[in-house]
């Protein structure tokens, strides 16, 4: 599903993110008269797009999108917090004790290492899932769960990029033939849920909304820049070479909504020795909030107004949705009126071995 749109999706998710980063850093400093850092450290916070957001909403009003709109939003939203993770850390270097770090050797390290570790221990976890049998206790599961970490693990102790490792690791054995993928798949996404709703206990905890009214302003102000000029501007961008018509575009600039992941690299500011004069934690607490409130509520409806929404197809048939493969095959059969069954009733029919009606 995703692989017709998979340049777009990921020059979205990495030239994109870093588009994004760069316009919004400027707004911060040229209009809201953020120090140069720290308005490039708001952009690179604030500048990948968030899967589960979207697929939330797409999800609970069953709206699937037309021209693989959905695995481009599913694949640009998985892939780009590697390269805003990556943003945040280069800059709070530079604004840190590690002032002097070597930037391009940092980006090669994070891409390389991530790109080399994911790869490695996805083909090594396949090769053992397809010679050694797990399935019995749930033991594959739990070897699984340690693919992952080792993956994030190792990448970070060699310097690469562990979300990015972890990323490319699990699309390699998702799209491996291994045994027992179904329940996997299945265990993998209860996990996701107690994992989402663990993530925002947390986040709770962190905020407080007392201190919202006092960045109200400035988180407003980006959030609209964000949503009408920076988030159009990179997708006009990257997808008018392709030829890509304008009411899909605009869809998936509408579509760019912020979210957890970058409440979460908020917090790594928090926690690191940068010195900031703002409170970029609430600020992109904030950001996050409206986009849902605003983009989210209206995402059905700017889908349906610009006609991209599929009624023949379901959105769950998305890249990331498994279904595990079988050998059924649906045939319409007519009977016309004259035909040796036409009258019988089904148990009545001399049918094909092992075949069903629907």
């Amino acid at each position: 599903m995703a692989r017709p749109v998979a340049p777009q999706a990921f020059l979205l998710s990495f030239v994109g993110t870093f588009l994004t980063a760069v316009l919004t850093g400027l707004f911060c400093h040229f209009v809201l008269r953020f120090a140069w850092l720290e308005s490039l450290l708001v952009g690179a916070v604030i500048s990948s797009t968030d899967a589960a957001s979207v697929f939330s909403i797409l999800r609970s009003k069953n709206l699937n999108l037309k021209h693989g709109l959905a695995s481009l939003l599913e694949l640009e939203s998985g892939s780009n917090d590697p390269v805003s993770y990556m943003l945040t850390v280069i800059l709070l270097g530079l604004m840190g004790q590690g002032g002097s770090m070597s930037i391009p050797l940092l980006v090669v390290s994070q891409l390389f290492f991530g790109v080399l570790v994911g790869c490695v221990v996805a083909v090594g976890a396949v090769f053992l899932l397809r010679r050694v049998h797990l399935s019995d206790n749930g033991l594959d599961t739990i070897f699984v769960v340690a693919v992952a970490l080792i993956s994030y693990a190792l990448a970070s102790v060699l310097g690469g990029n562990g979300y990015l490792s972890v990323y490319l690791a699990g699309i390699i054995l998702g799209n491996s033939p291994i045994r027992n993928k179904v329940p996997l798949v299945h265990f993998f996404d209860g996990v996701t849920g107690l994992m989402q709703i663990l993530l925002f206990f947390l986040l709770g905890l962190l905020a407080f909304p007392s201190q919202l009214p006092q960045i109200l302003l400035p988180s407003v102000l980006i959030a609209l820049f964000l949503t009408f000029v920076s988030r159009p501007l990179a997708v006009f961008a990257i997808l008018t070479p392709f030829r890509t018509p304008i009411r899909e575009q605009l869809l998936a600039a509408w579509a760019g909504l912020r979210g957890a992941a970058s409440i979460v690299f908020a917090i790594l500011v928090t926690v690191s020795d940068a010195s900031t004069s703002h409170d970029i934690f609430h600020i992109v607490f904030c950001v996050a909030l409206l986009s849902v409130l605003f983009q989210g509520t209206l995402l059905p409806v700017v889908a349906r107004r610009l006609r991209l929404v599929d009624d023949e197809e379901s959105v769950l048939r998305t890249f990331s949705d498994y279904v595990d493969e079988s050998e059924r095959e649906l045939v319409e059969l007519p009977v016309p009126v004259g035909s040796p069954w036409a009258g019988l009733q089904l148990h009545e029919v001399a049918l094909p071995e092992d075949s069903m009606v629907v």
